[in-house]
């Protein structure tokens, strides 16, 4: 094989790579999809709050809902929190509101809410929530986990890792609209 011939196989090949792993990129970053059916889902369970007491989410039905994904050893769950709580005491008179489920057992997060008042609803959901949370486009299972869904039942947005409160604001507020 002659060099000009050996330099465009290895130009095309390169050229190959480069677009695999452009894709390969895209598919790693691209937003998750949703499946459907954790909606109904999740509209349909009833999960305990810290205290033990069940709380239906059909109750959500028609409203704006910031469902946080947590865990009570999970260090940036917890500095987002005070965060959280803020637009839920500024979306909840207009028809919003966040609800925090916990990935954690419910003796962790019935002394955790003792020591820390927040006025949204802290839920266990145990180890079925990371299910859940993955249902809802969080394919690693990671925390913390936040998704937006919009008074019509869609996913509005998601975020894995720690909110950025302006950001969050800004698509909840768009969503009460």
């Amino acid at each position: 094989m002659s060099r000009v011939a050996r330099r465009s196989v290895a130009i095309a090949a390169g050229l190959t790579c480069l677009g695999a792993g452009a894709w390969l990129g895209w598919r790693q970053f691209a937003r998750p999809t949703v499946d459907q059916r954790a909606l109904r889902i999740l509209e349909g369970l009833t999960l305990p709050d810290a205290q033990g007491n069940p709380y239906p989410l059909a109750a959500l039905t028609g409203k704006t809902v910031v469902l946080n994904f947590w865990a009570t050893w999970c260090p940036p769950c917890v500095e987002e929190m005070p965060e959280l709580a803020e637009l839920h005491n500024e979306i909840a008179p207009r028809n919003g509101t966040v609800i925090g489920i916990g990935i954690d057992s419910p003796a962790n997060i019935r002394e955790f809410a003792s020591k820390q008042r927040f006025p949204y609803p802290l839920l266990v959901g145990g180890m079925g929530g990371s299910e859940l949370s993955r249902l809802l486009g969080n394919p690693s299972g990671a925390l913390p986990f936040t998704v937006v869904i919009s008074p019509r039942g869609h996913i509005a947005e998601q975020i894995l890792g720690r909110i950025k409160l302006p950001l969050l604001r800004k698509q909840v507020l768009a969503q009460l609209a």
